[in-house]
């Protein structure tokens, strides 16, 4: 062979194994690992797998044309079309599509998917095939939802019945798809060579790790597998355990599956473009301004952020200037128009006229705001003039109800008491109703009409006037909480921190957890 040939026949070859690889299914897969033996502190990390797509198949489970829960209908109907066009992007790229419908082979007695199924040779496995794959003890630890109740979020008392007869009619089932609810599944893919599985569907605590087709089961018999994350649901009662929304309580299992299972893709590996998102699935953003030089909250608030809002899928921006008194220029303050709440802790800083100008936008659109300790004197000056647009003076009275005038003296601890007639405001709910602060005693005056007062303190010298410590302020139809709490200490005190996150939560008008319930969502 000539030496021209030989070149010739090698970029042929060369092009012919890119075409190849071109071929593969790119996957941009996550993980869970642990940091360290004996944590429980986890941290997700981004792999590439290339599968070849003859060797892959995609599992659709239960995707039921009903459910007996109203809401979990809603979502396959709103979830289903998305399904379909990566269906279609699978099938085009030569994957294997296999349709699951639990319950309903009935329905599909005739169809040429359901008999392509059913002709697989059944094949012996070193670990016996299930026709349920219960929780693994000794592989993954409890899951992090309560779904004791059955998990339907609308209607938690609507009754439980078999409402499917078939699968979702948005889902297309095309000539070579196959139909079943068994380990047929594995079966059928043993017999073609298959090794790779992409599981999608519902419900993801229940089905989608337990059915004989999914997750475990597939895991357990050395396939390759990867969940679609952002194609699928929960049964999950924001009611219940850990007390997150119901879209956050879907991730916390995702979030499980990737510890102990397999990774998670999103339908975008497939179709291009954003993954798939619910129209209720709104995360809501907090806004942390900070600009003070007395109580290290530069510190204290972005520690409680990490362990109690960002868990329960708060996304969490900082908006701050240093502890430095002089230092009024604030980073990130833009961060404020798209707040769904401010917290507020700064004192007596001059911010920017356009910081100002959207804190006072967010306030005038009804959006909430919780304000500690210094936020009573936020933007005023004392013993100076207050530079125009600057500044905001009277803020305290405005939007807070009360007018700061003062303290009694540091080094005077505080003993606080609910008021009585906010026993059962929900802001309280889990908060003793006697506790004490080692801050010295804010003087708050003159609270609005329209604030409730709901707890009170004096100092633990009893040398004090009764004072108001919290309190919310529901003028303009807008949420407001406010507590003159927040040392440092404050902060290590369990009764504080339910009170800063019910009062967070309140002001949200999200749901408060009932009392007892003051662990940490996971």
């Amino acid at each position: 062979m000539s030496p021209r040939r030989r070149i010739a026949l090698a970029i042929a070859l060369l092009a012919a194994t890119f075409s190849l690889r071109a071929a593969d299914l790119e996957l941009h897969a996550r993980r869970r690992t642990g940091t360290g033996p004996g944590t429980n502190d986890w941290q997700a990390v981004d792999s590439t797998l290339r599968w070849e797509p003859s060797r892959t198949a995609v599992v659709v489970c239960d995707m039921w044309d009903r459910h007996h829960c109203p809401d979990a209908t809603e979502r396959v109907g709103e979830m289903a079309p998305r399904m379909n066009e990566m269906l279609r992007a699978a099938r085009a790229r030569g994957c294997l599509v296999i349709h699951c419908p639990s319950d309903t082979m009935d329905f599909y007695k005739d169809h040429p998917g359901r008999k392509l199924a059913q002709s697989a040779p059944k094949v012996e496995t070193a670990i016996p095939l299930e026709n349920w794959c219960s929780l693994k003890p000794d592989k993954e630890a409890p899951l992090p939802i309560d779904d004791s109740d059955g998990g339907c979020d609308g209607c938690p008392d609507c009754p439980s019945y078999k409402a499917w007869t078939r699968q979702h009619p948005a889902l297309g089932i095309e000539p070579g798809d196959a139909i079943t609810d068994s380990a047929e599944a594995f079966h059928l893919m043993r017999q073609r060579g298959i090794t790779n599985v992409v599981v999608m569907g519902v419900h993801i605590n229940m089905c989608v790790l337990g059915r004989p087709f999914s997750i475990r089961q597939m895991v357990r018999q050395g396939q390759n597998v990867v969940l679609v994350r952002d194609l699928t649901d929960s049964m999950y009662n924001h009611r219940k355990s850990p007390f997150v929304s119901h879209f956050r309580g879907t991730e916390l299992v995702v979030e499980h599956i990737e510890k102990y299972w397999c990774g998670s893709i999103a339908s975008s590996d497939f179709l291009g473009g954003e993954a798939f998102r619910f129209k209720a699935d709104k995360k809501k953003t907090v806004a942390m301004v900070i600009g003070e030089n007395e109580y290290h909250t530069w510190e204290t608030l972005p520690a409680f952020a990490r362990a109690e809002l960002i868990p329960r899928g708060y996304r969490v921006v900082t908006v701050d200037a240093s502890p430095n008194v002089d230092d009024n220029e604030f980073k990130n303050w833009e961060a404020i128009r798209d707040a769904d709440l401010v917290l507020l802790s700064v004192r007596r800083r001059t911010p920017p006229p356009e910081m100002i100008a959207a804190l006072r936008a967010h306030l005038d659109a009804g959006k909430p705001l919780v304000g500690i300790r210094t936020a009573s004197h936020a933007f005023e000056l004392m013993g100076k003039a207050n530079p125009a647009g600057r500044s905001w003076p009277g803020f305290d009275r405005a939007i807070l109800g009360g007018h700061y005038d003062n303290h009694y003296g540091a080094g005077r601890a505080t003993v606080l008491h609910a008021a009585p007639t906010a026993l059962e405001h929900p802001i309280l709910t889990g908060v003793a109703r006697d506790f004490r602060s080692a801050a010295h005693l804010y003087k708050s005056r003159d609270l609005a009409p329209t604030t409730q007062t709901l707890l009170l303190g004096k100092t633990e010298d009893g040398n004090s006037e009764t004072e108001p410590t919290a309190w919310v302020n529901t003028h303009a139809n807008r949420r407001v909480f406010y507590t003159s709490l927040g040392a440092p200490s404050d902060f290590e005190d369990p009764d504080f921190r339910r009170l800063l996150l019910n009062g967070i939560l309140w002001s949200l008008d999200d749901f408060i957890p009932p009392a007892q319930t003051v662990a940490k969502a996971k």
